[in-house]
């Protein structure tokens, strides 16, 4: 039987795609991967694509001449709806909610980066949409395919470190992701197309890795965030967050303004831990020993120490999209229209909310269930 599903999986004519913003993600991350993923496996084809800006919309077809390229997300889907089976949006977060339900209503499939959404209730309504329209919609959460994150995966898989009881993220950056000169370069900084700084851009990656190693999602939160340039920009450019699980707790650390390009991770169990810095992962499991006390020999550690290579100094992250988009054919074929990620990312933005709110109210604790009361939690328990 799986010899058949393989061989008709084969068969199938390639689905047929359109990248929604041809900026930098879009332009040196996605588009790059589905022209490698086309020549070598042959299942995917992207035909068209949009962008609001008329230098990259030249710069695309000078590129790519066979695409077939529009100044919008409305004209291309007018056009091109009849003849395209998803939609990849790389646009910046203030448009990935309208997009991604007209795109739905098209009868399409949506890939989406990260944030989903910039609102909850924008979130929740556009599960509610995928579930009518049983049509996928799919975050990019790509730090999961991340060679190092996937090795911790299976290490947690395989029970090496017992129960996860704490974790630590630092993420390091010396700026903010630049857009292309030919559009606002800074827009992560602005509010408004961006909804948030480092919090709302990098905050998903952190919370969904979270959510995959703790296996729930947090009850509390207590935060304080930072803009260290308020006369040029009006989102942080730093944020320290402790999160409360069920199980334990998560303290997570966002930089802007750092000295150094980095992810220092650190994941800690009842029966030893992972400390992950950059490629380089060391595995600590605990041993009985003989003496009195842990200082004394009561308990050792077995370390293993592996480079693994993940290439995160790319800010495309390239490397890592063929497996990601593995997942959205995956959910197609399985018509999984709100897979675990979707819901991931839906609790993604709630844990942002958190975030602000904590913020806002002096770095006041923040339980999640006010916030989902909030912004609606329907689907959330879904």
């Amino acid at each position: 039987m799986a010899m058949i599903q393989t061989q008709l999986r084969e068969k199938m004519p390639p689905l047929r795609g359109a990248v929604i913003g041809y900026g930098f993600i879009g332009g040196h991350g996605h588009l790059p991967a589905y022209i490698a993923r086309e020549q070598a496996r042959g299942d995917v084809r992207i035909e068209a694509l949009a962008d609001t800006c008329a230098a990259r919309r030249a710069q695309a077809l000078a590129l790519h001449p066979t695409l077939r390229v529009y100044d919008d997300y409305r004209s291309l889907l007018a056009a091109e709806s009849h003849r395209l089976d998803f939609v990849d949006i790389c646009t910046p977060p203030c448009d990935h909610a309208t997009i991604a339900h007209a795109a739905m209503d098209a009868g399409l499939h949506v890939l989406c980066e990260k944030p989903l959404t910039t609102a909850l209730l924008d979130a929740e309504r556009l599960l509610d949409h995928a579930r009518r329209a049983q049509r996928v919609l799919f975050p990019c959460h790509n730090y999961k395919y991340a060679p190092v994150v996937q090795a911790i995966r299976d290490t947690l898989d395989t029970n090496r470190i017992g129960t996860v009881r704490s974790v630590t993220l630092n993420t390091m950056r010396n700026t903010h992701a630049k857009g292309v000169p030919e559009w606002h370069t800074h827009w992560r900084r602005h509010n408004e197309y961006s909804g948030g700084g480092i919090v709302m851009d990098h905050g998903s990656h952190s919370f969904y890795l979270l959510f995959d190693w703790f296996g729930a999602y947090p009850e509390s939160v207590t935060a304080r965030t930072t803009n260290l340039a308020p006369d040029r920009y009006d989102t942080e450019d730093n944020a320290s967050i402790v999160l409360t699980f069920p199980q334990g707790f998560a303290t997570v650390q966002l930089s802007w303004t750092a000295g150094i390009r980095k992810v220092q991770y650190a994941i800690h169990g009842d029966a030893g831990a992972i400390i992950v810095d950059d490629d380089e992962l060391e595995l600590s499991q605990m041993r009985r020993g003989d003496g009195p006390d842990v200082a004394q020999g009561a308990v050792r550690w077995d370390v293993e120490k592996r480079s693994i290579a993940s290439h995160w100094g790319d800010a495309s992250h390239t490397a890592w999209f063929d497996a990601l988009f593995s997942q959205f054919v995956s959910c197609i074929e399985s018509r999984d229209y709100v897979s675990k990620d979707a819901i991931d990312a839906y609790h993604c933005i709630a844990t942002i909310a958190a975030v602000y709110a904590s913020t806002a109210a002096g770095c006041r604790e923040i339980s999640i269930s006010e916030v989902l009361a909030r912004g609606g939690n329907r689907l959330a328990v879904a």
